[in-house]
């Protein structure tokens, strides 16, 4: 058996994932020591049959499956892994050379019973869109609240672009919950700690992320995310969650309070204030004025998270009627759980 299994699960990212093989290729790490499993699922843009002929000093394993979702990929690569350590990759994240390495290593030093989290960085020689990169403004500002020591890395902080775990805790939660379309990885995550994982964060860890998404797979992402916070809660067992998220509603910048006050369920004034938004922050990028742009996309995120969550969770009247109660009712959280929100932070 290997140390460690790569799992890179991919979907017509070609190019992408060429860059992702040439920087496992250059790893520190012995080669030999690890194996790389790539689930195709469902690829049309020759990905299949580019790896089948693929020349590589990697130990590489393809498995093909129909376009069922990443998670479904994920929990065959899990199937089919030999390492004892599972490291998760994004076909759009390439690893710099110390990558396995350092997962490795903290995997050494601390007990078993961890979930190692590497950053996702911004790549040098590539141009995010403008609010993939508020994205990425948000990531650093959740570094570097941990490297302060503001708050412990959490279940939270789980993205499956750049993370590792011992492969018999994969098994025994299950893996991955494959009706989920997005925030399997933080779902996954919950469980995993609430078997008494703890999650650590190892900087020296890099992968740098080539995120290439639309404004409007850009903007469904929240919507997502709101209604998975919603569905985690009331159907996965974990009701502290919404408990907290409403807690974390009235921290929110008070421009993220007013902008949900007016516009949540009110579609017609949603959809004109968000067109409006996004016209602030394409100028405000054009002028070089950072702030205001970071502040109008956090205005679009925001609002789309709690849309969703508004959705899920039977309109408007019921979102504020649980946020009011939030401000009274404090309840007890899991010490696990505390730290920084995963993808609704404001500048």
């Amino acid at each position: 058996m290997r140390a460690v299994t790569i799992i890179l699960p991919t979907y017509n990212r070609l190019l992408q994932l060429q860059k992702v093989l040439t920087g496992l290729e250059a790893q520190t790490y012995p080669l030999t020591a690890f194996e790389v499993v790539v689930v195709s699922d469902g690829a049309t843009d020759g990905t299949d049959e580019f790896l089948r002929t693929y020349e590589t000093p990697l130990n590489l394993r393809l498995f093909v499956q129909q376009n069922q979702g990443a998670a479904t990929a994920r929990n065959l690569g899990i199937a089919m892994a030999q390492g004892e350590i599972i490291i998760f990759l994004d076909d759009d994240v390439v690893p710099e050379p110390h990558l396995i390495a350092e997962h490795v290593a903290t995997h050494q030093c601390h007990a078993a019973d961890v979930v190692v989290l590497g950053p996702m960085l911004t790549p040098p020689d590539f141009t995010l869109k403008p609010w993939v990169q508020w994205e990425q403004v948000m990531l650093y500002k959740q570094y570097a609240d941990i490297a302060a020591e503001r708050w412990q890395p959490t279940a939270r902080q789980f993205y499956t672009g750049n993370a590792s775990v011992a492969r018999h805790y994969l098994l025994a939660t299950g893996g991955f919950d494959t009706s989920l379309r997005r925030a399997e990885d933080v779902e996954l995550a919950y469980r995993l700690a609430a078997r008494g994982l703890c999650f650590v964060f190892n900087p020296a860890a890099i992968g740098y992320h080539y995120a290439d998404r639309s404004f409007v797979s850009w903007q469904q992402t929240p919507t997502m995310y709101g209604r998975n916070d919603v569905i985690f809660a009331r159907d996965r067992s974990h009701r502290w969650l919404l408990t907290l998220v409403m807690q974390e509603f009235h921290q929110r910048h008070p421009f993220v309070k007013v902008l949900t006050q007016l516009c949540l369920s009110r579609r017609l004034l949603s959809t004109l204030i968000i067109s409006g938004l996004r016209c602030v922050a394409g100028v405000s990028n054009a002028l070089r004025l950072e702030r205001i742009s970071q502040r109008a996309y956090s205005g679009i995120f925001n609002l789309c998270y709690y849309q969703g969550m508004a959705d899920e969770l039977g309109g408007r009247a019921i979102f504020f009627k649980l946020a009011h109660a939030m401000v009274t009712f404090v309840e007890r959280q899991p010490s696990y759980l505390l730290g920084g929100n995963d993808h609704v932070e404001t500048v």
